[in-house]
Formats: structure tokens, sequence, C-alpha cells
């Protein structure tokens, strides 16, 4: 798609934004009940673009009643599963129709590169939507292996309303990761994207009423994690809540559905995630090309960034010498909306100082820096960091233990595989893993000993729409993202136990 992404369209199509900054509320825009707001900036200039509706316990509940009233009435539940098809189907392709409106958006309001977002997180959302799509009318239910003399189904039902809260750093796909797979099995959701990133959510919203989801079925409440979040969390009338963000955060719903009804958690959350290269490889330009896009994409802020470079000593420095070269020859830091950068602006100043304050202690622990460190493009008003790489670094080193989720590599050297396992599962995380050689015995003993939900081996892949996507230990909980093992966590199962006569 990236012939039609260019300097002039890009002008074009910001010159026609219309911001959808209300709350989406039984299929329609409505403000907060408190007629409260919050700004919403461009983290690029550090400019405001819009006044967001601030919503709150009050409105959330206005919601959960609009979804559950919906749900009741089965104006969606009840549909065929092919009917439901058809209409995410429609939604998909305006998705696709809007692609280049939603990808502005998302790069004006989370500072990503547009290249990434037109090209990737758009598509991906509308690939997402139309495989769970896709999917609806080809899952079937089953008898059990049962006596004569009776029959056992077991059967599919929608759990009810879902609660779904957002990340910042891919705000459309991960309501597509979300939404996909709750609104095909036959729910209703109340969203709520992060407070730093809501207009492409937003926009969402209304595409899915224009392609026929009901009203009341889809409901956006935009406002602050510690009102409007915890308002979902601890909502007595809410089955489901699916989150993705800190690990930090994910605890406390866990605590909100304790306190409350007991409803489902799902949660997808942190990680510190090794990228493991051993002695045998041969081809270091392709292993340092990878490395360095799990390491800096999305400027570092993924959850799934391999922010640890463990390496056999063997051939760190070749590797590190190379990364530094398609560093300087091929990354390029600048403005999100030009189609040339490859690394724009982190989300918001807070986040900025806190990835430069990891930074310096670093400095200030004696760690070996080899580029980077410092903030960039100070002038423009954004919040730019130079990607960021330290060398000869302790595996108890806090860089090495703790997520910055920034643009922050860690290089670890290892003599033998025992201690490269050790180092890549001495973490409180498990979501994701790289692992490199040349050779096949290796690759299969050390992927079945790395703890991790997703390991790629000579690659830096989080797998498809097709795979699961989740993590063990701290990194998940409940069940996972993706594929059709996604379906599963927003139903309930149903035992129909017939004796015959």
């Amino acid at each position: 798609m990236s012939e039609n992404l260019t300097p002039d369209a890009i002008a074009r199509q910001i010159e026609q934004l219309e911001y959808r900054n209300l709350a989406f509320i039984d299929g329609r825009f409505v403000p907060a009940c408190s007629g409260e707001t919050f700004e919403t900036l461009n983290p690029a200039t550090g400019e405001c673009l819009t006044r967001v509706a601030a919503c709150d316990a009050v409105d959330v509940d206005l919601a959960v009643q609009a979804a559950r009233r919906a749900f009741e009435a089965g104006v969606w539940a009840e549909l065929a599963p092919a009917e439901r098809k058809a209409i995410m189907q429609r939604f998909a392709d305006l998705i696709e129709a809007h692609c280049l409106e939603l990808a502005v958006l998302e790069s004006l309001e989370a500072g990503k590169p547009i290249g990434e977002c037109y090209n990737v997180d758009i598509p991906d959302t509308a690939n997402t939507i139309r495989w769970h799509a896709e999917a609806a009318d080809k899952l079937y239910d089953a008898v059990a292996p049962t006596e004569k003399g009776v029959i056992a189904t077991v059967t599919r039902e929608p759990i009810g309303v879902v609660g779904a809260v957002l990340p910042w750093n891919f705000p459309a796909m991960m309501a597509g990761w979300k939404l996909g797979p709750a609104l095909v099995t036959g729910n209703s959701v109340v969203l709520k994207p992060a407070e730093l990133t809501s207009l492409s959510t937003l926009r969402l919203a209304e595409l899915a009423y224009e392609a026929g989801i009901p009203a009341g079925v889809l409901n956006v409440v935009p406002g602050l994690g510690h009102t409007a979040g915890k308002a979902i969390g601890l909502h007595p009338d809410i089955d489901l809540v699916a989150f993705t963000g800190s690990t930090e955060i994910g605890r406390r719903f866990l605590e909100y559905s304790a306190a409350s009804n007991l409803k489902r958690i799902v949660l997808e959350c942190g990680g510190k995630n090794p990228q493991v290269v051993m002695p045998d490889v041969s081809d270091l330009k392709t292993v340092a090309s990878n490395v360095l896009a799990a390491a800096f994409w999305n400027m570092g802020e993924n959850c799934s960034a391999g922010s640890r470079l463990i390496v056999h000593r063997s051939v760190k420095d070749a590797l590190v010498d190379e990364m530094q070269r398609q560093l300087e020859e091929e990354w390029r830091t600048g403005d999100p909306l030009d189609p040339n950068v490859q690394l724009g602006a982190l989300i918001e100043k807070d986040h900025m100082d806190k990835v430069l304050g990891h930074i310096e202690r670093a400095r200030a622990d004696g760690l070996s820096l080899v580029t980077g460190g410092m903030r960039m493009r100070e002038e423009s008003g954004g919040y730019f960091i130079a990607p960021t790489i330290f060398d000869e670094v302790p595996k108890d080193a806090a860089v090495a233990r703790e997520e910055i989720f920034g643009p922050v590599l860690a290089v670890i050297p290892f003599d033998t595989e025992e201690e490269a396992i050790t180092i890549a599962n001495n973490t409180c995380y498990g979501l994701a893993a790289s692992l490199w050689s040349d050779d096949l015995s290796t690759v299969h003993r050390m992927a079945g000993a790395i703890r991790a939900g997703t390991v790629s081996v000579n690659c830096f892949s989080e797998g498809d729409i097709t795979t699961p996507f989740g993590g063990y230990k701290q990194s998940g909980f409940g069940g996972r993202d993706k594929s059709v093992y996604a379906h599963d966590q927003y139903c309930e199962l149903k035992t129909t136990w017939i004796q015959l006569s």
C-alpha cells in the first residue's frame, strides 16, 4: 500500500481530519456526563490535538447498561454466525477503506511512524477482524462420548458483556485483537482506549456501527485509568475484562475481580524478552537486522521487544559492529508523518523522562554505552530518544532486568548454552523470545527450554493471526490473544446431558 503514502496525500488527509472526541455509547457519540474532558497531545510536537470526553463510573455504567440490553435482546448474540460474519467482514472492509485516515490519527496521537501505521498496523487490524469473522461459522461444538442411552452436547455460549482495556502503543491493532473474537462469538463490548490514544478507537467504533453492528453492542468510553478503567474492573455486570498493558495494572484487575463479581480476567502484560544468538550463526547481517527490529520497532514501546541480546562471546563484537553500521545507515529518527522515518516519538514526556532515567542510571553504573543515550530533536517540542545500546551488561544489572519500554538494548555475553538458557529465563516475565542458530538440534533443544509464550527461530516474529499470543509467568494470565484459541475465553462452555427414554 506504500505507493499511495505520499507527503501530499498525508497533508490532504490531515486537512480533512475530524476528531471523534466524545464517548460512543448505544450507537451515538455523547459527552461525558460530568462534562469533563482531557487533552490528547501529539508526541512529536507536544501540542494539543483535541480534548476528549473524560468518562468516569457513571458513563461506564451507562455503556454497560446499553451493552447488557443489546445482549439480552439478542440483536447480535442471537444472529446466525454467518450473519455476524458478514457484518464483521463489512467492518474490515471499512477499516481498509479508511486506512490512511486511521494511520494518520495513530501517527499524530501515538508518535508512531506513518509508514508502519499505514502498511502494518491498520491493515493488520482489518485482517484480524476479517480472520475472526471468517471463523464464525466454522467452529463446531461437540458431542461427548457417553454411554448408550445418553446424549451429552458441549456447546459454546457468549459470555455476555466484555470489558476491554487497551494500551497506547498499538491502539487500533490491540482493539482488533480484542474485538475480533469477542464480537464474533456474540458478546457485547465496553472498550476503554488508553487515555493517550483514544482517537483511532473512537473512529473504529463509528465504522463498526456503519458496518451494521447494532447499537449497544460496541461502546467506547475514553477516560483515565483510575476512573474509567477502574470502573470497568469493578462493574458487577461485566462478565469478563480483557486487558493489555503493564503487569502492575494487570494485577489491579485481578483485585477488582475479587472485590466485585469474580468476573473472568484475561491479561497480556509486560516482557523483558531475550534474543539468544549462538556461535554457529553464519549470517550476522541478517541477525543484526532482526535484532535491531526486535529492540527498536515502535521505539521499543512494545511488550514483545527483544530488549536483551544474549550473544555468544565469540560473535558478540562482530554482531555489535554490524548493528552499529545498520543503525547509522538504515535507521532514521524524525517526524512520524514522514514516510521515510523508521523511529518516531515516545508517547509522552513523562515516559520519555522515565526511559532517560534508566539510561542515566546505566551510565552511572559504569555500563559501556555503544550508541545513543540521549534525547533528540528537542527543538521540535517532541519526545524523541536516540536508539541506545549498552554492551557487556551484567545479567543482574537493572537495564537487563527491568522493562524499560523504550529504545534501549542490553547486550549480555555468554560462554555456554546452559548459561544462555539460564540468563534468558532469569526474569519474572515470559512473553516472547528469539533464538538464532544454524543447527537444528540446538534450535529444538533451546526453544523447548526457553520459558516464553512465543519463541521465534532465526527471525524476530510474534507469529501471525493464526498463532496464539500471550505469556508465561507475569507476562500473562487467563488466556491468549489471536488465533481460534482466543474465541474460547470469550465463551462459556455448557454441557447439556440428555437421558433418552
